[in-house]
């Protein structure tokens, strides 16, 4: 076994990677961007950005498009043809990993599911040559789809496309999201192709070892909802083996002699799906099951409190009129002065005024 790298130092590396310690910076040097940031809720990627420098960036530079679990993510525009051909799925296995019980009828009835999600995209790239919300697009979709393709949906009770088909089809199609729009608004990528290659930058797993390593295939698989020997197929030659609490794990040769160190003093306020808290070895990044529990709901969830590496509370925000009253309820000691001043910066980011910080420990 390699070298033993302790969970400290694997916090700090992360925290580094991630330049949650950086004061400012641009989107060419923003190495969230390079996996894509998810747009998830209120303080979702522009906030992800805002705490790692990046204010205001110019939106023409920017664009949305739904990817990695079929969950919407930010992407440098320049990088989409590249960034298509990177999260795709390596096999039809992993594509039928990747649609969840859309993969069943699709067996049945002979349709490999690669095939499948071209069938749709080329669907969809006819359907949608304007702007157009996605409620009506899933009606079109449905009217020229073939029952394999369809299923009865009890909470609308309708019938319509699988919803990660309908996803993750969307990208192939050449489809963005308009920002900020909800129901989501659908539109044609301009000029869109996509690569035939992948940069290594944008290469799904080599981006993971990179931002939250070191790692397992299986904790790169889970991320990524793609079978684990097809990540092993992709495993990079240039790892390097370490020990994490007696686990064998790899990180990027390259990344090996970042890892030592302690973890920057930085507080931020971290998204609820911030790129920090999406590693799938979450037993290591919060050690007590309460506290996990309370970070990672299935639903509601809030926050996370990020200070010298460690998540030690969760945070919400409630808008009321031009102003936010945030919520702290902390789980170990904090520098309550610096949590303050990133209540401050959420607010102004919201363009609200912050009517008070209430902590509780």
């Amino acid at each position: 076994m390699g070298s033993i790298v302790t969970r400290r130092e694997v916090l700090g590396f992360r925290v580094r990677a991630q330049q949650l310690d950086r004061v400012s910076g641009g989107l060419d040097d923003t190495a969230v961007l390079d996996i894509g940031v998810q747009d998830t809720g209120q303080d979702g990627a522009l906030w992800a950005l805002a705490i790692r420098g990046v204010e205001n960036p110019p939106a023409d530079e920017l664009a949305t498009v739904w990817t990695l679990r079929g969950a919407p993510h930010l992407y440098r525009r320049a990088d989409l043809p590249a960034v298509a051909a990177a999260i795709g799925p390596f096999s039809d296995a992993d594509a039928g990993k990747r649609i969840f019980d859309a993969a069943k009828p699709l067996k049945a009835a002979g349709i490999p599911n690669l095939v499948a999600l071209d069938t749709v995209a080329d669907a969809m790239r006819s359907i949608v040559t304007a702007p157009l919300v996605k409620g009506e697009m899933s009606t079109r979709l449905t009217a020229v789809m073939d029952e394999p393709y369809l299923r009865f949906c009890v909470p609308c009770n309708a019938i319509h496309s699988h919803e990660q088909t309908f996803r993750l089809a969307a990208l192939r199609a050449g489809l963005e999201l308009q920002p900020g729009t909800s129901p989501p608004v659908l539109q044609p990528i301009p000029g869109f192709a996509p690569a035939a290659t992948v940069p290594d930058r944008l290469d799904v797993v080599r981006a993971y070892l990179r931002l939250l390593g070191p790692a397992t295939p299986k904790l790169v698989a889970g991320y990524l909802d793609a079978p684990v020997k097809d990540v092993q197929a992709r495993w990079p030659e240039d790892v390097a083996e370490v020990d994490v609490e007696g686990e064998r794990r790899w990180v990027l040769a390259a990344d090996a002699d970042r890892l030592a160190g302690e973890p920057p003093t930085a507080t931020r306020l971290l998204g609820p799906f911030d790129l920090y808290l999406q590693g799938r070895d979450r037993e290591l990044l919060v050690e007590d099951r309460a506290h996990a529990k309370d970070l990672w709901r299935m639903l509601g969830r809030p926050g996370g409190v990020l200070a010298e590496g460690e998540i030690i509370g969760t945070w919400r925000a409630r808008k009321a009129g031009a102003a936010v009253t945030v919520s702290v309820a902390l789980w170990s000691p904090a520098d309550r002065d610096a949590v303050a001043e990133q209540a401050e910066r959420l607010a102004a980011f919201r363009g609200l005024t912050l009517k008070s910080l209430e902590v509780t420990d």
